[in-house]
């Protein structure tokens, strides 16, 4: 791992190279400034082809990043909510890295689990009950309506 490195996890790390900015003009806050100055930072990450992703959690960045993600399977992330260039710079690439580590999170297998006796028993009551409600309204054979 270089100095250029973007460290994500302890296993994972992105070279910076992997990674393209392209600031543009930002709406919202900054004044007369923000005509003039591209402040806004749109960051692209090429996930479907980086060799630095492990296989599972490429899949599951592609799954989380949603409609942030392109056809070609290239996350952008746009961050304005900062004056200045390097505050939206830092920004993008703190949720840029804080996507990967969620992605990078193995997600429990979920263990089946037997109902448990009493709420077996619990069930079984219920639908007698309800049965038992049920044929009280019934209509009664021998009166007018039957």
């Amino acid at each position: 791992m270089g100095s250029s490195d973007v460290v994500v996890t302890d296993r994972i790390s992105i070279p910076e190279k992997e990674i393209e900015e392209h600031f543009v003009r930002a709406s919202g806050p900054g004044g007369q400034n923000v005509n003039r100055v591209a402040t806004a930072v749109q960051l692209r990450f090429d996930a479907a082809a980086s060799p630095s992703l492990p296989e599972g959690v490429r899949r599951r960045l592609m799954r989380l990043a949603g409609r942030r993600l392109t056809r070609e399977g290239v996350v952008v992330i746009e961050a304005r909510r900062h004056r200045t260039q390097e505050q939206n710079r830092k920004d993008a690439l703190e949720r840029l890295t804080a996507l990967i580590r969620k992605a990078a999170e193995r997600p429990r297998s979920r263990r089946p689990t037997k109902p448990t006796r009493a709420s077996r028993r619990r069930r079984l009551e219920a639908k007698t009950r309800k049965g038992r409600l049920k044929r009280l309204r019934r209509a009664v054979k021998g009166t007018d309506e039957g």
